[in-house]
């Protein structure tokens, strides 16, 4: 996501406070519709993997919409992953729209995401544009990088 708003970090730094709590009944962030505790929610806590790149991308950015460091680490491929993400904790997502998938299904190895994310810092709206890559780890979705 945005470099200001999120990067890896180089050297461990405090924790940063626990997640923003969204009640299960609230509408998922990530745009689908369901609510957080059937869609990404799940995920988050660990009740179901991302059946496809697509769900897992979209999980990921409700991690950043509530703050889940943690599970933005886990589903990180161990080839890119960084020590820890630095969220900023002034950044309000705002919005996520899928623009197009390569592969990515159940029957997939490999798959992308061009997406465009909006987001609030500090009175300024703004969005970022990527092309994720994601891979399968033991089975499992998770991002290995992105082109903007």
């Amino acid at each position: 996501m945005p470099p200001r708003a999120t990067r890896p970090t180089r050297a461990a730094r405090a924790p940063r406070p626990d997640p923003v709590a969204l009640p299960a009944s609230a509408a998922c962030p990530c745009g689908l519709p369901a609510t957080y505790g059937d869609c990404c929610g799940a995920l988050h806590a660990g009740r179901a993997p991302a059946p496809t790149a697509e769900r897992l991308m979209r999980s990921r950015y409700s991690a950043f919409a509530v703050g889940d460091a943690p599970y933005l680490l886990r589903t990180w491929a161990a080839a890119s992953r960084p020590p820890g993400v630095d969220l900023d904790p002034g950044m309000r997502w705002t919005g996520l729209d899928i623009l197009g998938t390569t592969a990515g299904s159940a029957f997939h190895t490999e798959g992308t995401v061009d997406f465009r994310a909006r987001y609030r810092l500090r009175g300024q709206d703004g969005e970022q544009r990527a092309n994720s890559r994601f891979v399968r780890e033991g089975g499992l979705w998770v991002y290995l990088d992105a082109r903007a």
